[in-house]
């Protein structure tokens, strides 16, 4: 049935989608900006437009049915979507505007599970009942593993490129990373559609089958994949310029060459984790990639003041969005 609060879940999904697009827009355009192979407008116009191609080729959701089953059915309302919804939005809001590169994807889940354990002890359950813990261990698994996957292929795939262009003139080198980094960039904002599109799509989905519009196990209505995908890709369009600065200079600083090494292992642990259906963050992805290739330079070429405060932002997202969705929830639950 077709209630205002799923009017306003749907719409508070599409507007995480939207800043989900702005704040991880730094993931894919970072490193093309800061080696001033594109303009700002211009990187984003491509990220944007790569972001939304993914819709023309991903149609196994496989990531979706991993963010919608985190949390146990039965324990799954419209006010615990509104209450994660509404956590995951602040934390993006809040992180973005203090240019941190937190995950968009672990502050939706952890607003999503945070939501649902509250529900459960006001049903009285234990705590951990509403918790799937095989979905979430894996994530969690991922928030260690996804930025070393990333570190180890972008090293790889850098000394490769080293070893390969020994011999070329740096000017010519340069002017033909310059041109590759186009496509790199490309692959990487792709790969990001693939995988950040499907979480909201996951949460638009449970909150159909909760609101009883469709049933459980039955296919996934062909609007939620075109909206989630357009909402991403207009967000990709509003930028995100402070966590482009992080992203881009802070950490360590990057050549064309550097840049389609760091972009191409972004791009391909996104597609892995994407065909395992792990729901990883570009953010944490993109950043191990990056330190990979400064540490092909020396280990006191990545800043380290900085990437440790970046892993204490992705330690707090979960707990604290799970503290604020639990909180919203006990406000809401009678709306």
């Amino acid at each position: 049935m077709v209630t205002t609060l799923l009017v306003a879940v749907v719409a508070l999904a599409l507007i995480f989608d939207y800043t989900n697009g702005f704040h991880d827009a730094a993931n894919s355009i970072a490193t093309i900006v800061s080696t001033k192979v594109l303009t700002p407008f211009q990187a984003v116009l491509l990220a944007a437009v790569f972001n939304f191609a993914a819709y023309f080729f991903i149609k196994d959701h496989k990531v979706a049915n991993t963010v919608a089953k985190t949390v146990h059915e039965e324990f799954i309302t419209l006010h615990v979507v509104l209450a994660g919804l509404i956590a995951a939005i602040t934390w993006n809001l809040t992180t973005w505007w203090f240019g941190i590169p937190s995950s968009s994807s672990h502050t939706l889940i952890g607003g999503f599970a945070g939501a649902g354990i509250t529900n459960a002890l006001f049903m009285g359950q234990h705590a951990f009942a509403a918790i799937n813990s095989a979905y979430i261990f894996k994530i969690i698994a991922y928030i260690v593993l996804a930025p070393f996957i990333g570190l180890f292929i972008a090293y790889f795939i850098t000394i490769i490129i080293l070893h390969i262009c020994k011999r070329a003139k740096p000017v010519t080198a340069e002017r033909w990373f310059k041109r590759l980094q186009l496509v790199s960039a490309a692959a990487l904002s792709f790969a990001h559609g693939t995988n950040d599109a499907q979480k909201v799509m996951g949460i638009l989905y449970v909150s159909l089958v909760a609101a009883k519009v469709i049933s459980s196990g039955s296919a996934m209505p062909e609007w939620i994949p075109l909206a989630c995908y357009t909402a991403i890709a207009l967000g990709t369009m509003s930028g995100g310029w402070k966590i482009v600065k992080t992203m881009g200079s802070k950490i360590t600083k990057i050549t064309p060459l550097e840049g389609v090494a760091a972009e191409t292992a972004g791009a391909v642990t996104l597609f892995i984790t994407e065909h395992f259906a792990i729901p990883v963050s570009t953010t944490h992805t993109i950043t191990g990639s990056i330190i990979g290739v400064g540490l092909t330079k020396r280990v006191s070429a990545v800043r380290w003041g900085v990437t440790v405060n970046l892993l204490w932002a992705w330690v707090i997202t979960i707990p604290i969005s799970a503290l604020i969705a639990g909180l919203v929830f006990m406000l809401v639950r009678h709306w």
